[in-house]
Parts: C-alpha cells; sequence; structure tokens
C-alpha cells in the first residue's frame, strides 16, 4: 500500500469522468423492480419498495431477473494502476538475448586454436627452482633469450656459465645457508670468508639455441680437507638430452687479507649435510696446462681492463668474465668454423678493477690456416697481468660446426675430395 501510493505521486490515477458519474446517478435513480435513489446531505441513499410484481393469468410479470448482458460498472475488474515497476520492459527477454550472445561467444573461443604447440612452453621458466633428491640437489630451469645467443644462433659458452653460476646461489639461498656475502654461508660472514673457485671444467655436448628450456642441476661433494667440489648436469627439457657436464673446485679465502683460508669447523658443520658422496660429473683432465709467454703464444691480445660491471659483490671480477677474455686471443678461424667443445680452467689470482689484462692464446695439433670446417683443434691458454702475474690458465678444444652461418643452418657441408 505504501508502495502504491508513493508511485502514484509520480504516475496518477485517472479520476472517472463527469459524464460517467452522471450516468451512474441515472441508472441508480431509475425505477428497476421498484429501487430508487435520491441524494441527500450531500450523501447517496439507497431506498427500496416493497411492491410485488403484476401477475397475468397467475404469471408474473415484469423485471424478476436483471437483464442478461447488462452489468454495473462496479461489477467490471479494474485495471492495475500505473506505477514505475509495471512501465519496465519485459526483462525476460533481454535476460535471453543476453545469454545467447554470451553462448554464442564461448563457443567460438573455445573453437580458436589457442593452445600452445610446444610441451615446453608450459615450463615456467621463471621460478627460483626447488630442492630434489632428499635435499640433496637443487634444479632449476632457464629459457634461452634472443640476447643470448650468437652469430651461430646457439646460446654462448658465456650464456652457459651464468646459469651454473646461478643454480649455485640459488642453491645454497633455498638451504637457507645464503648469508650476506656472494654465496656465503652465516658461519663465512662472522669470519669474513668466501668462496673462490680454482678448478674449472666443461664439456659441451650441444648448445641450446633461442626459445629452448633447459634444466640445470647442481650439487656439492667434499673436496680434500679443505675444499668443496660442486658439479653441474644441463638438460634438454623437452627431450632429456644432456647438453653440458661441468665440475668445479672451490677454496676460501679471507675477504679482508685475499689470502686463501682453511675450511673451519663452523662452516664445515653448515655445508657437510648437503655434501653428496659421488664422483665428478666430468672426469679430471690431469693434463699440466702450460704457462705461455710471448715467444710460445701465437695469438696476444693486449690491452683489457675490467669495466665496473664486469665486478660482483665481493669487489673481484667475476669469473665467467674470464672465459671471454680468454676466447679474445682466439684466432677468428676457429671461432668461424668451429665451437667450443670442452675447457679446462685453472684460477690463480684474482682480478681487481684497475688490473689491465693481456690475453695470450697458442693452436696445437692443426694448422689454423687450413682449418676449414674439418679437423679438431686444442689451444693454450693464459691470461696476465701486464707486469706477468698469472690470473688463469686454460685449454679449449674445439670441433667442426656444421651449421657455422645463416645461409646452409642444419647442413652438414660434403666430405673433401
Amino acid at each position: 500500500m505504501a508502495s502504491t501510493a508513493a508511485t502514484a505521486a509520480f504516475f496518477p490515477v485517472s479520476s472517472p469522468s463527469t459524464d460517467s458519474v452522471a450516468k451512474t446517478k441515472n441508472i441508480g435513480s431509475a425505477s428497476l423492480g421498484g429501487i430508487k435513489s435520491k441524494s441527500s446531505s450531500g450523501g447517496l441513499q439507497v431506498k427500496a419498495s416493497a411492491q410485488a410484481p403484476s401477475k397475468i393469468n397467475g404469471t408474473s410479470v415484469g423485471l424478476t431477473k436483471p437483464v442478461e448482458g447488462l452489468k454495473n460498472e462496479d461489477d467490471m475488474p479494474s485495471p492495475p494502476p500505473r506505477t514505475f515497476i509495471n512501465q519496465l520492459p519485459d526483462w525476460s527477454m533481454l535476460l535471453a538475448a543476453i545469454t545467447t550472445i554470451f553462448l554464442a561467444a564461448e563457443k567460438q573461443w573455445m573453437m580458436l586454436d589457442w593452445k600452445p604447440r610446444r610441451s615446453d612452453m608450459l615450463i615456467d621458466p621463471f621460478g627460483i627452482g626447488r630442492i630434489v633428491q632428499d635435499g640433496l640437489m637443487f634444479r632449476q630451469n632457464f629459457s634461452i633469450r634472443s640476447y643470448e645467443i650468437g652469430a651461430d644462433r646457439t646460446a654462448s659458452i658465456e650464456t652457459l656459465m651464468n646459469h651454473l653460476q646461478e643454480t649455485a646461489l640459488n642453491h645454497v639461498k633455498t638451504a637457507g645457508l645464503l648469508g650476506d656475502g656472494f654465496g656465503s654461508t652465516p658461519e663465512m660472514c662472522k669470519k669474513n670468508l668466501i668462496w673462490v673457485v680454482t678448478r674449472m671444467q666443461v664439456v659441451v655436448d650441444r648448445y641450446p639455441t633461442w626459445g629452448d628450456v633447459v634444466e640445470v642441476d647442481t650439487w656439492v661433494s667434499a673436496s680434500g680437507k679443505n675444499g668443496m667440489r660442486r658439479d653441474w648436469l644441463v638438460r634438454d627439457c623437452k627431450t632429456g638430452e644432456t647438453l653440458t657436464r661441468a665440475s668445479s673446485v672451490w677454496v676460501m679465502m679471507n675477504k679482508k687479507t685475499r689470502r686463501l683460508s682453511k675450511l673451519p669447523d663452523e662452516v664445515r658443520g653448515e655445508i657437510e649435510p648437503y655434501f653428496v658422496n659421488s664422483d665428478a660429473v666430468v672426469d679430471e683432465d690431469s693434463r699440466k696446462l702450460p704457462k705461455l709467454d710471448d715467444n710460445t703464444a701465437d695469438y696476444v691480445r693486449r690491452g683489457l681492463s675490467p669495466r665496473w660491471s664486469d665486478l660482483d659483490v665481493n669487489q673481484h671480477v667475476n669469473n665467467v668474465k674470464y672465459i671471454g677474455w680468454i676466447l679474445e686471443s682466439a684466432p677468428q678461424a676457429i671461432l668461424e668454423s668451429h665451437e667450443l667443445a670442452s675447457m679446462a680452467l685453472e684460477y690463480r689470482r684474482e682480478c681487481g678493477k684497475d688490473s689491465v689484462l693481456q690475453s695470450l692464446t697458442a693452436v696445437s695439433g692443426s694448422d689454423v690456416g687450413n682449418l676449414g670446417y674439418f679437423g679438431s683443434a686444442e689451444c693454450q691458454h693464459m691470461l696476465r697481468l701486464e707486469d706477468g702475474a698469472e690470473i688463469v690458465r686454460g685449454r679449449t678444444e674445439w670441433r667442426p660446426k656444421y651449421a657455422n652461418n645463416f645461409g646452409n643452418v642444419g647442413e652438414v657441408p660434403p666430405a673433401s675430395a
């Protein structure tokens, strides 16, 4: 009632016209079966007479019942009042139309071929990784970016080495052993100790290319009394093929004195629970790395100086940067026709931000001028300061690459006559 009254204020109900009132009065004043009406004191009074109907031959005549088809307006159903609600459109029709549109759109969407075509695209390359195999191994995935490949359309050796370093640090972090230093444990931070690599061996079976997703596993083992060995295994996520194997040996250095240090018992207690009792993933190359000088080197590159971006948080040159400097003196003929198959490095001294280095390379086992596509090659390397102090000694082995330019990718050259 309240809502109807409020709505009627905006949509008033039409009042009966004067003619209708007059007709009603005439009907009421007509003598129908002795019913009379008269107006008195502004009201409506109805008076009924008790006259008996006349009879003809014993049959009553007169208005004994109302005439069919004649009804009073008071008996007619009145239309509902005009309100705001009953003037709205039929919402059921509008809802049906919207539902039809959405069902048609959903059908078209499900028919689209939006699903990824490669299963490895479902792998999240941005995850920090996870601990596997009873907490003794760390695993992380990497997607090869466009800026990580070179002219051969494959990932560079520096890219692979950066992946190895990243998984090593994330292993320490995920295990809850990361202190304030670069991979240092809390006890190492208390004693101003940092890890430094002394030896690295890498074997590359195949280089990934842009868009590939690689899976890197890493674990640690004991190495002697005061060292730690870290191994890596890199596989193709899609095929499971082994791409790269690497093994390294690390020792401790005092951050302030820059001298090597023994492994304290407190630090040993932190890291020994994570040691894996296994052999190195790469067989140790026990051959001695020779020392090069201006007389024994075939190629020398001088004036190499680290930039600020080449330094790590321990204020020394990142060990991956040394690999780039070593390859600076490799002959162009080898870089164009061969790819790096393996390398062994011995780190002898750290390099600071103000150092100026020289890169020396000697080629053995092949005539550099006639390398072409065929034949393997071996190089000896050394990085040294200008005063002759050795930084790194190394050995690299190279194999022919059969897709060395954009014109014949994937084509194997014919055999030589």
